[in-house]
């Protein structure tokens, strides 16, 4: 098992012709008071046509990846109905698709008979995990990495089967 957890940069950085990442929670830390939430909460949308406004640095990230030619898939599995916090990812989530990802919803009832893992996670070119660990209100409590086999076969199979019977977000409408 590799002994540090690379930044994102360099776990993109390394993936040569996939990079998947899945999401399980219907909330990460929110702070209701500042920040991104807070001002989504307040009315803010970002405007569409306004790109230079909303091409933040890990967007940049997911396009230059792209651009070596590596698919980049994100997959949430997701409560109905949503929670706000999901209202607010969904709401944002056309900024992930212009960068070059391909992002994909699927209602928790229809998870039901696939087994998970038990963290969120990136499985770079099925050979390396990266598992997003968090606390109980959605804090990151830091990553982990894993090369190992049982690990990755997990995470793919279970990707690759959300992924299957999930919705493209461009057909996901939350009411």
């Amino acid at each position: 098992m590799p002994s540090s957890v690379p930044t994102f940069a360099e776990l993109l950085g390394s993936a040569t012709h996939s990079a998947v990442h899945l999401e399980m929670r219907d909330s990460y830390a929110v702070d209701y008071e500042k920040g991104p939430f807070a001002q989504w909460r307040a009315g803010f949308r970002h405007d569409v046509a306004d790109r230079a406004s909303w091409w933040r640095p890990w967007l940049d990230l997911i396009a230059q990846t792209v651009a070596r030619n590596v698919m980049v898939r994100r997959a949430r599995i997701v409560s109905e109905p949503v929670s706000e916090y999901i209202r607010f990812e969904h709401s944002g989530t056309f900024t992930n698709v212009a960068a070059g990802e391909q992002v994909r919803w699927l209602p928790r009832r229809q998870a039901s008979d696939i087994a998970l893992p038990g963290n969120d996670f990136w499985l770079i070119d099925d050979r390396l995990v990266r598992w997003n660990h968090f606390t109980g209100d959605g804090t990151s409590a830091g990553g982990e990495i894993s090369d190992d086999p049982a690990a990755v076969k997990l995470c793919a199979d279970a990707f690759e089967t959300v992924w299957a019977r999930a919705i493209p977000h461009e057909n996901y409408k939350i009411s």
